[in-house]
């Protein structure tokens, strides 16, 4: 068995090639990489999410981790990706390890890998972990258990410390003060507890659908991208919320609902935040998108006479960023936020109360934002399709990649960047990325144009360079 650790971790399909035995290599493999000697007694936080045998798993590791000589520390319930994040700051962990597959499909579980500082594994770490899986050694697989057969991890909540430190990152009086009714729908993942209590607590009304733990999350994966969202959007409206906000299965991704019942794109919600953070707050710094990410936040930015940092697609590379102290907001087009002071990881919790506050702080719709911001800047049309890989498209897709070309469908190439995958930029300022996911078996074709039109015509153009 292969095991390999993409854009977010290790992920795999749950019984296939996601088993007990693969969770004790990789979990021997990381205590051997941190090194128990260096590190005794130091804590490592162990959580999941609501996946099937996600307790399980972690439990495993957890015992595990006890017996390398590290203090470990379970989560007691299914707990956000941001929230165990801020408990490795808090309690000094050298590492977390969290059972997830975020937005993948019910099928799939995963390990995710963040470093002390909150942040998600960087690829020299999780290289040096592949490499220790290889590498025979002896388990310590049950010798973390007592003489009683009782476990020696300690059962641990970070939920009530990661929900006060929200009140240090939102302004919540803004919201209360401005009343609105929201709807929430974690999507039967983490979130639950966790955004709708943050608002609870306020004394605003808020509405959560999908409330319970189903490990099939309805039948489909648990992404907060429009198709996922019709019972939210239609309680949004009958109920006249000021947002519909949701969070996918580990509340790292963000999905946003107008009170108009328009989705608010990722791209579009993370220009507009950080137009607000500028405006709102007395912050230094710049922007972060990855490269697939809609330049949108660049006019933004130029607007506001800030800089612009383009990373790799992953949100490590923003973390990284975020630690260094240069930016007031990182985001990704696949929905993930954070902000200057915030972890250095994702969190669709904060995004989505940063959009509850700009509503309120604005007086005005996220739409109505929106259009503001493009009568300022010009509007940009952002997408992009998925293409099943094969191995013979991945032998093509390389090919391809390493290729220079002068036009693509008659459109002449301007500027090629290879910062992750190939990004050809054209004359007009739209582009067309082509590169393979970090998380899903597919190549993905990612576009931009001024019109909705020509977004179509271009990613048809890229799948067809891509396929021929």
């Amino acid at each position: 068995m292969s095991i390999r650790f993409g854009t977010s971790g290790w992920r795999a399909v749950i019984a296939d090639e996601f088993t007990f035995a693969g969770v004790r290599k990789v979990t021997e493999a990381i205590c051997t990489h941190f090194d128990s000697t260096a590190h005794a007694n130091y804590p490592m936080v162990v959580g999941h999410d609501t996946r099937f045998l996600g307790e399980r798993f972690a439990a495993e590791c957890a015992d595990i981790v006890s017996a390398n000589g590290f203090r470990a520390l379970l989560c007691s319930a299914p707990t956000p990706t941001p929230a165990i994040s801020h408990a490795i700051l808090t309690e000094s962990a050298v590492c977390g390890i969290n059972f997830t597959a975020s937005h993948n499909p019910p099928e799939y579980s995963g390990m995710k890998l963040s470093t002390s500082d909150g942040a998600p594994a960087l690829p020299e770490i999780t290289r040096h972990v592949e490499s220790l899986i290889l590498e025979p050694r002896a388990s310590t697989y049950q010798t973390g258990r007592s003489e009683t057969g009782k476990t020696n991890y300690e059962t641990y909540s970070p939920r009530l410390a990661y929900l006060a430190d929200l009140e240090n990152k939102i302004n919540f009086e803004v919201i209360a003060d401005a009343a609105g009714r929201y709807a929430f729908d974690p999507l039967w993942g983490t979130g639950r507890g966790y955004l709708d209590e943050a608002l609870r607590r306020h004394g605003l009304e808020v509405e959560t659908i999908h409330d319970w733990r189903d490990v099939l999350f309805g039948g489909r994966s648990p992404e907060p991208e429009v198709s996922h969202l019709e019972e939210l959007r239609a309680l949004v409206l009958s109920k006249r919320c000021a947002l519909g906000l949701a969070t996918d299965g580990d509340g790292d991704r963000f999905g946003v609902i107008d009170s108009n019942g328009a989705f608010i794109k990722p791209n579009q919600l993370i220009a507009v935040l950080f137009d607000y953070l500028a405006e709102s707050r007395n912050w230094s710094g710049g922007v972060a998108r990855s490269v697939a990410t809609s330049h949108l936040v660049d006019r933004v930015a130029v607007k506001r006479g800030l800089p612009v940092f383009e990373t790799p697609v992953g949100f490590k590379y923003i973390g990284e960023l975020i630690n260094e102290d240069k930016i007031i907001l990182g985001g990704e087009e696949s929905a993930g936020l954070s902000i200057k002071g915030h972890y250095p990881e994702k969190d669709g919790i904060l995004a989505c109360l940063l959009a509850a506050e700009a509503v309120a702080a604005r007086g005005a719709s996220l739409t109505e934002q929106l259009n503001a911001l493009y009568a300022q800047v010009g509007r940009l049309e952002s997408g992009r399709i998925g293409v099943r890989s094969t191995p013979e498209l991945m032998l093509s897709v390389s090919e391809k990649l390493r290729r220079d070309v002068g036009d693509i469908g008659g459109r002449q190439v301007e500027k090629t960047n290879r910062i992750d995958g190939v990004k050809f930029i054209f004359a007009d300022g739209s582009w067309l990325l082509m590169r393979p996911s970090g998380t899903e078996p597919l190549v993905r074709i990612y576009a931009e144009s001024e019109s909705a039109k020509d977004l179509e015509v271009l990613l048809e153009q890229g799948r067809k360079y891509l396929l021929g």
